[in-house]
């Protein structure tokens, strides 16, 4: 059932504290200080967490060091909001210990996508926390473009409604039904939503499906489905969102959109594809948890800015 809730918030303004973070992989020292020099230029005061920069194997430090900057963060009631510096792998081996008591009081906005899905899941299913799909805060500039950044600081210093359209330059723009959907925009980066399926993915009922994916094989995403639907957690959802699927694998003629297309559309609910959001090019940052219109038909999805949250 969806019913409105006010949230905590205004938007980010000149002279708010900020917290960069790696809850996964080791970032490029180079690339984090170009996105602090942005942040800066915003008039935020940027912050970095303790162990950013460590390394553990694939990871930036221990499990460990990676939950105390998290939690140090969300326990800050003057941080206002936490940036992943990067994805990769590991946020999900430590979401379901978030402080999620301090994450209800003091309500920061985190942004990031990618592996971050699994703190944007945790926070969504235990506090009802809306954050921001965006650029990780170390992204390649041949990538994340002008458009992009100018895309993530109205995300969080304006309350703007954010509407994204889809690129029929996007392969998975064929996916596209007809019809619209309301609910709440939950998801993310498949991979991610499969490893957290069971402990951290919350309802999606009458929710509208976000997902994005990058250099995954055809069987990857096939199986990921599979599991996802036949355990019944895409039942009783209002509609699916579809963005860029890059690098993936192809099989003969076979693509990620014809995967894709024989797992979501016997969900009979409208879909969307081509939206720039993901690891393509020039991405746009959307609000998770918020609420959202998506109409398949031409081609819009609209989504309440991250103060102005619907709730599950």
């Amino acid at each position: 059932m969806i019913g409105l809730a006010s949230q905590h918030g205004r938007p980010l303004q000149p002279g708010d504290r900020v917290r960069l973070l790696s809850p996964a992989s080791p970032p490029s020292l180079d690339n984090v200080e170009r996105c602090v020099r942005i942040f800066e230029s915003w008039g935020l005061h940027v912050e970095i967490g303790a162990h950013a920069f460590k390394r553990h194997g694939f990871l930036a430090g221990t499990d460990a060091e990676r939950l105390d900057d998290l939690n140090a963060a969300l326990r800050d009631p003057g941080v206002r909001a936490i940036f992943a510096t990067t994805g990769g792998k590991g946020s999900y081996r430590i979401a379901d210990r978030l402080d999620f008591d301090a994450a209800k009081r003091n309500r920061p906005v985190l942004v990031g996508f990618s592996d971050i899905t699994a703190l944007h899941l945790a926070l969504w299913r235990w506090c009802r926390l809306p954050g921001l799909h965006g650029p990780l805060a170390s992204w390649s500039e041949t990538i994340v473009d002008s458009a992009s950044v100018a895309a993530l600081r109205d995300a969080l210093m304006t309350l703007e409604t954010v509407v994204v359209a889809a690129r029929n330059s996007e392969e998975t723009r064929v996916l596209t039904t007809s019809g619209r959907a309301t609910g709440p925009l939950v998801g993310g980066n498949l991979d991610t939503l499969a490893i957290t399926a069971g402990w951290a993915l919350p309802n999606l009922h009458g929710a509208i499906l976000l997902i994005e994916g990058a250099n995954m094989g055809l069987g990857h995403i096939d199986r990921q489905l599979t599991m996802l639907r036949k355990s019944g957690l895409l039942d009783g959802l209002a509609g699916v969102a579809v963005g860029q699927f890059t690098g993936c694998s192809r099989h003969e003629a076979w693509g990620a959109e014809d995967v894709l297309r024989e797992h979501l559309e016997p969900l009979g609910v409208p879909i969307l594809g081509g939206l720039p959001i993901g690891h393509g090019q020039s991405p746009r940052t959307v609000p998770i948890g918020c609420h959202a219109d998506l109409v398949a038909d031409v081609g819009l999805l609209t989504v309440a800015a991250i103060g102005m949250a619907h709730q599950l």
